[in-house]
């Protein structure tokens, strides 16, 4: 089922997300849910703060990026297999000199800024199963896992950047927690909900 993604200006999107264990009401249905939500929306990663729950869970499938010509044939080869469900997750570390590139975010539709992140990440999660890794990552792979992880964290790119760059979208940011904008996926919006 395809759930509706939660707009830029909803609080859930600011809130850290709590911990879960295996007994997660309907959890594997959750899981398969928010896989189905993001390929409807043409998206890379989805976190559960941008379908309203404030839970740590998100899941990442890079194999858009595949086709990608702009990046090698390694990088190419490593985005079409990687998929993942990412429960309780916590960066152990982040290193390397940061690097830009242009993030967009299904919560916040049709903007897009360079965000600066540091090239390589060890994280800990858990699986669907609730078995526990420790895992590193590096690239495009990282990129995307540390974006997703921001929102759980109640994080969102827009908040990394510049205060020159957020003035500059703020009007575009505004319009669409009041839902003014044209999407090809079911979104909820903030303002909106509080006219009701």
């Amino acid at each position: 089922m395809i759930l509706p993604i939660v707009a830029y200006g909803d609080a859930v999107l600011k809130k850290e997300a709590k911990e879960i264990d295996k007994d997660y009401p309907k959890l594997n249905e959750l899981i398969e849910n928010m896989y189905e939500t993001m390929y409807g929306a043409h998206g890379v990663g989805l976190a559960a703060p941008q379908i309203g729950l404030p839970i740590r869970l998100f899941l990442v499938d890079t194999e858009p990026f595949s086709d990608d010509e702009d990046l090698s044939e390694k990088d190419r080869e490593q985005m079409k297999n990687f998929k993942k469900t990412f429960i309780n997750a916590q960066i152990l570390e982040e290193e390397g000199d940061e690097w830009a590139f242009n993030e967009g975010c299904l919560s916040i539709p049709d903007v897009r800024e360079d965000v600066f992140r540091k090239p390589k990440i060890k994280i800990q999660y858990q699986d669907e199963n609730f078995d526990t890794h420790v895992e590193e990552y590096d690239g495009l792979i990282a990129r995307v896992i540390q974006h997703e992880y921001d929102h759980i964290e109640g994080v969102l790119f827009t908040d990394k950047l510049s205060s020159f760059k957020k003035r500059l979208i703020k009007g575009k940011l505004t319009n669409i927690s009041k839902g003014k904008i044209r999407i090809d996926y079911k979104m909820r919006f903030p303002a909106m909900s509080k006219k009701r």
